[in-house]
């Protein structure tokens, strides 16, 4: 999971219909060299450091199994389209990553394999992975998150609130309480007190927050009690005076409370850039990011994100997954290829060693978030995210996420202060049921 990465329509799984029959054919280049190994091709996505890791995993795994394995890996703005080329070409590969939103047209659509009995007769125990990431491969046809196994998680991606230790200091102010969550007011009073200009020239450069309302509006808005859809997946629910709050609220962050940079600030240095440079108070922090923030000049911790009317704290956990393609030629190495980057020790240990992820392995990720010396000192908070409190993205279980997309097309007036929240979500409201609708037909009709 990654705060860059964008989040993929359900457009793109019509071609799936179109392919099955190409899908049927070889996708493997193995054989070249005219000997009796096997190789299977592995797609994925990622930065310098995922791809460096999943090398080192995967050459072990060559070591200690008759097979080779051929890595394809893209950039993550690419993987979405190169992945949908090589389905529609029928040249898929064997083993690839599956976007949690994308799952249930892939199997309606043939192109996932079911790995149920390999993964229930394998040797390696199940339980002791998340159950969020293996739920989400999980698909009975209906609904995602029971049924059939399609997949095992290539992880899970716990969304926390990251702040600036040395700001905090530097103000004289008590660091957060990794328990207790401020309030909306406390969290705005706290930020006034860390936004300020520091060279007294008239020109604030050093910021509160630097919040996307992509990646971090589901916080304030599922904390204040409200929600885009309803727990039937059938009815958009962003409509509600709940949601208008949390909205307005995070919009007037910019532009009552003056604690986010504007449009025209970020124009001149984007807020990741600020944070990266000690400039930003408080910033969301995924597993991901801890090897590029290794590299910061402050320290950094993790807290939990301020609570609305609800008084409880709220963020998402998302996932990718790793599946096999149903027309594989080698079934079984493939799904050994999966347990191995998801279930073994081995695999997993290269991937947190490279401060990609945290452990998929339950006993592992306790251990590994025990360790309150190394940054972030606060480790627990993503774990307390995948075993209480995150949430699903609300796109993540239903057949595309165009309704949900379409929530954010035209919010950017709400944002510059032009049109009030409740205006905006009563307006939006009705193109994403449309959207919604067309989605739940789509699902029908590929049954």
């Amino acid at each position: 999971m990654n705060i860059k990465k964008t989040i993929v329509s359900g457009a793109l799984l019509g071609l799936c219909g179109l392919v099955l029959g190409a899908c049927g054919s070889s996708n493997n280049e193995s054989g070249s060299s005219g000997s009796d190994s096997k190789e299977i091709t592995f797609m994925f996505r990622g930065g310098e450091d995922e791809k460096k890791a999943y090398e080192t995993a995967i050459k072990q795994f060559e070591e200690e199994n008759d097979v080779s394995v051929k890595i394809i890996a893209t950039d993550a703005d690419q993987y979405a389209t190169k992945l949908q080329a090589a389905i529609s070409g029928g040249n898929m590969p064997d083993v690839f990553y599956i976007e949690q939103g994308n799952l249930m047209a892939y199997v309606d659509n043939g192109v996932l394999l079911d790995i149920t009995d390999e993964i229930e007769n394998s040797d390696f125990d199940l339980s002791n992975i998340w159950a969020y990431g293996v739920n989400s491969y999980r698909y009975d046809g209906e609904k995602v998150g029971t049924g059939a196994l399609y997949g095992l998680p290539k992880d899970v991606g716990p969304f926390a609130l990251g702040y600036n230790k040395a700001l905090f200091e530097e103000a004289g102010i008590d660091l957060p309480d990794t328990d207790t969550p401020y309030t909306w007011d406390e969290f705005v009073e706290v930020s006034k007190q860390l936004t300020k200009d520091s060279d007294g020239d008239g020109k604030v450069d050093q910021w509160a927050t630097g919040f996307n309302v992509n990646w971090s509006l589901q916080a304030f808005a599922w904390s204040n009690g409200a929600d885009w859809i309803n727990e039937d997946k059938d009815t958009v629910t962003v409509d509600t005076p709940e949601f208008a709050e949390a909205l307005q609220w995070f919009a007037d962050l910019q532009n009552v409370h003056e604690l986010t940079p504007s449009i025209s600030d970020a124009q001149t240095l984007d807020t990741y850039q600020r944070w990266m440079n000690g400039e930003i108070a408080f910033f969301p922090v995924g597993p991901w990011d801890m090897s590029t923030y290794a590299g910061l000049d402050f320290e950094y911790d993790l807290m939990p994100w301020p609570a609305g009317s609800t008084g409880e704290t709220a963020t998402y956990v998302g996932s990718l997954g790793i599946g096999v393609a149903s027309k594989t030629e080698y079934p079984d190495e493939a799904v050994k290829l999966v347990e191995y980057l998801s279930a073994s020790e081995e695999g997993q240990q290269q991937l947190v060693d490279a401060q990609i992820q945290i452990p998929n392995l339950i006993d592992m990720a306790e251990e590994w978030a025990s360790d309150t010396e190394s940054v972030p000192n606060n480790k627990q908070e993503f774990l307390d995210i995948v075993q209480d409190y995150g949430r699903a993205m609300p796109a993540a279980t239903t057949y595309n996420a165009e309704w949900y997309d379409e929530f954010f097309i035209n919010i950017q007036p709400v944002l510059d202060g032009d049109q009030t929240a409740a205006d905006y979500v009563k307006e939006v409201q009705p193109k994403m049921q449309d959207k919604l609708d067309a989605a739940i037909q789509q699902q029908e009709t590929a049954k």
